[in-house]
């Protein structure tokens, strides 16, 4: 009788723990699943993680390069403009924008300063709503000097064009570079934009950024310092006006631009 208890308190333990062996060795498989899953899924998000894009005005394309590869982007010069006052080869500006999100490994297009003047067509804009101008004077290496408005009943649909004052006409030949003025319409029930914080950025993102809004730069206050066109382009707002409130569309932003950068505000 002794005997029979003994082999059954054995067999008992024998398959006792093999139960516990087998739910032990279970719950490692699942835990090892768990853990390859979340490894795969921290791969595919950090994959898919977005970066800002670096600001590379006023960079030689070298220095952007470099840039680039430590913003984990890739940089392509795509034109090129002929802005007198700018260093020869640098970049002038950039698509997208510095301080855009986008994927890594985004290929950013630079337009350099060329050491030539260089011409292209005048576009015809007419008709076209803002954003597309904005987009035809990008791809002709042509800048936005400022946006006037007369009534119609199409909000930001262009109008005019202008460059030194005066009409100019669609396929006239024109400096790379030069400056266009834009008129838009403007209907009573849609005349109201909201002022962007511009304060920590570079002076032509800056500029872009108001344009963007459908406003104009108004006066710009540099520091004594900044005694040069490299010195203003490579100046930081640190100071402006109606950040946030609202205002009519083409009204004129001030703007306060240093070298310091002691002087902006602390995040």
């Amino acid at each position: 009788m002794a005997k029979e208890k003994k082999t059954a308190n054995k067999a008992k333990g024998f398959f006792g723990n093999w139960i516990v062996k087998n739910l032990l060795l279970a719950a490692g498989v699942v835990i090892g699943l768990a853990l390859a899953v979340s490894l795969l899924l921290n791969i595919v998000t950090r994959h898919n993680r977005t970066v800002e894009v670096p600001d590379f005005t006023n960079m030689s394309v070298v220095e952007a390069e470099a840039a680039a590869e430590k913003g984990h982007v890739k940089v392509k010069v795509t034109d090129s403009v002929f802005v007198r006052r700018l260093g020869a080869g640098v970049v002038f500006r950039q698509r997208p924008r510095a301080g855009a999100e986008v994927k890594r490994g985004r290929s950013i297009f630079l337009t350099i300063n060329s050491i030539v003047p260089k011409t292209t067509p005048m576009p015809n804009l007419i008709g076209y709503s803002f954003l597309e101008a904005m987009a035809e004077l990008s791809n002709h290496g042509l800048n936005l000097s400022r946006l006037s408005y007369k009534n119609d009943i199409a909000t930001n649909n262009v109008l005019q064009q202008k460059h030194a004052g005066r009409d100019i006409k669609p396929g006239s030949p024109i400096v790379s570079g030069s400056d266009i003025e834009l008129v838009l319409g403007l209907s009573r029930e849609d005349s109201r934009t909201t002022v962007p914080k511009v304060v920590g950025m570079k002076y032509i993102r800056a500029v872009d950024a108001i344009h963007e809004r459908y406003l104009n730069v108004g006066r710009v206050h540099f520091d004594p310092e900044i005694t040069t066109y490299r010195d203003s382009v490579n100046a930081f707002v640190y100071k402006q006006d109606a950040a946030g409130t609202k205002k009519t569309l083409g009204s004129a932003i001030n703007l306060y631009l240093t070298l310091d950068e002691s002087k902006l505000p602390q995040k």
